[in-house]
């Protein structure tokens, strides 16, 4: 791959995504990047200065780059680049050393700021390296004490029941490629979980076949699901969720931008 070299500075590049936190920087590349996968931001620590994160194997590594005095120059631990141009023609042909395991990572794949995705992602527990500085991630966790993501989603959707055709009010959960519900919120054991990577679409009921206000479809080889919120602006937000996450799942969103 090329990469670009007319960017005037850090700021301009297209995979520079300003002050986005550390937790939301590692969930992005763990759910969406592959081996290489990188992006920069600014340092949430230390004003003034950037981080150049960079999917690693299962974990995300931290590097910080600093901006010399003059605006132009930039440091990158031992090594000096008198300006962007210099810094991106070393990382487009010699590997990186990450952390202090010594794995060499050459960066092959900017994450580009401009592409079209949820503004949440999954939450990812991982043990990330950035020079001597290891952390781990914080992860959410929901009322019954289980790990959920950011990206994951919760909320009460009627659904019509598969045998007997009635409706009934139960708790939904999203989280990854799991799609489950629950007799009640309290609940700890789901009646059934769903994997999204067998759903075959999520759509709306456009034709209103069980002429239901809000009324979506989430579709698997054995049954269709018909479910319906109590407002059309959650049926919108769970549509859009689903849909989403069941064409990542199945590999068909493509939110890398390969240059």
């Amino acid at each position: 791959m090329s990469f670009p070299r007319t960017a005037a500075s850090l700021e301009d590049l297209e995979w520079f995504h300003g002050d986005l936190s550390r937790h939301v920087t590692e969930s992005v590349l763990l759910q969406n990047g592959r081996d290489g996968t990188y992006l920069l931001r600014t340092s949430n620590n230390n004003p003034g200065e950037y981080t150049l994160s960079v999917r690693c194997h299962d974990s995300v590594k931290h590097f910080r780059l600093l901006r010399g005095r003059d605006g132009k120059k930039y440091k990158f631990g031992m090594l000096t680049f008198e300006n962007v141009g210099e810094l991106l023609d070393h990382f487009a042909k010699k590997p990186m050393i990450g952390g202090d395991t010594g794995t060499l990572m050459v960066l092959k794949y900017p994450y580009s700021k401009n592409i079209t995705e949820p503004a949440c992602y999954d939450t990812v527990k991982v043990h990330a390296e950035g020079g001597d500085i290891n952390f781990e991630s914080n992860v959410c966790t929901n009322n019954t004490g289980q790990t959920m993501a950011i990206s994951s989603k919760e909320g009460f959707l009627t659904k019509e029941g598969g045998i007997i055709k009635s409706w009934k009010t139960r708790w939904f959960v999203l989280c990854r490629n799991e799609f489950k519900y629950y007799k009640s919120r309290e609940d700890s054991t789901p009646i059934r979980v769903l994997d999204l990577r067998e759903c075959q679409g999520v759509d709306y009921d456009h034709y209103r076949i069980k002429d239901k206000e809000n009324c979506f479809i989430v579709e698997f080889p054995d049954r269709t699901f018909y479910l319906f919120a109590n407002t059309k602006t959650e049926a919108d937000e769970w549509v859009r969720q689903l849909q989403w996450q069941v064409r990542h799942l199945q590999g068909k969103a493509d939110p890398i931008l390969l240059n």
